[in-house]
């Protein structure tokens, strides 16, 4: 029996045209192998309303977009025997990456056919799902700016972080990281569940989908003239040894901060109380990876 596929195209992700994606889909997909339909998300058919429909009868959910887009589709099917397939359009793509998806978007049709699946781990921060990466501070403030922006994509993402890193400051932060206590104070707070924020940024290069893992990042506030040393760290895969950067692996993590801010999930930005409860979820996820993906 073919399988059931739905492909859920998020207009607007990554500021990028999506035009040409239903005719490669037809091109390039396998149809032996898939029975597919596609919809485009809106205000009034979001994604994870689609999804969580969708789900009732499919085998599996394409998303088609970034981070958010995937987030909105995976947190419809996490903890079912559903898949998700991802092709990458989004201004990041960090879990595409990381899963070693090609950010090609007829190499990412192609690999849809391959079906090679892994189930990957997730997190939930106060209750809701994060897959790639949830956060605090400068990242979640940058998010928030960037949500409220016209343009998308990652130049304008660029532009809004160089426009507010002078100004913002680092902020205290309890911690209870299984059952340990920290105070830290930290102009950024990464929840890592891949190594990456995306574009090949990556906080915590040893972070893994399978271990069962959050990897809490602690990033201390840095001299704006560093800020290019620890942008190449990133690229390196070397920020774990940045005095800046401060890392701390645990299942159960709960945050206190001063007051309620911005947080996001998988990038995207909302307000959240002044205190968190963040924890792994071994093993919720079932996704399509890339033929190079090594667990």
């Amino acid at each position: 029996m073919k399988k059931k596929a739905l492909f859920i195209i998020n207009p607007v992700s990554g500021g990028k045209k999506k035009d040409k994606v239903p005719q490669l889909i037809k091109q390039h997909l396998d149809g032996s192998v898939f029975e597919y339909d596609i919809i485009y998300s809106t205000k009034e058919t979001p994604i994870s309303e689609v999804s969580k429909e969708a789900a009732q009868t499919c085998d599996m959910i394409i998303a088609v977009g970034g981070d958010g887009t995937v987030n909105e589709a995976a947190s419809a099917i996490a903890g079912t025997d559903k898949a998700l397939g991802i092709i990458p359009f989004g201004s990041g793509n960090g879990l595409a990456r990381f899963l070693k998806i090609p950010l090609d978007t007829v190499e990412a049709i192609k690999n849809l056919n391959n079906g090679r699946i892994e189930v990957i781990d997730a997190g939930k921060i106060n209750d809701q799902w994060f897959f790639n990466m949830a956060g605090m501070g400068f990242d979640a403030h940058i998010s928030e700016v960037f949500s409220h922006g016209k343009t998308r994509g990652f130049s304008q993402y660029f532009k809004s972080s160089l426009q507010e890193i002078s100004n913002y400051k680092a902020q205290k932060y309890n911690l209870v990281i299984d059952g340990n206590e920290y105070d830290r104070e930290a102009f950024m707070l990464s929840f890592a569940n891949s190594s990456q924020y995306g574009n090949n940024a990556h906080v915590s290069p040893k972070a893994s989908l399978h271990d069962g893992l959050i990897d809490v990042c602690i990033i201390k506030q840095f001299p704006v003239y560093r800020l290019l040393e620890m942008g190449l760290r990133m690229l390196t895969k070397t920020s774990e040894g940045s005095k800046f950067v401060e890392i701390i692996r645990g299942k159960h993590i709960k945050v206190k901060r001063a007051n309620a801010d911005a947080v996001h999930l998988d990038g995207e930005p909302q307000i959240m109380g002044a205190e968190a409860e963040i924890l792994i979820m071994p093993g919720s996820l079932k996704v399509i990876v890339g033929s190079k993906y090594k667990v």
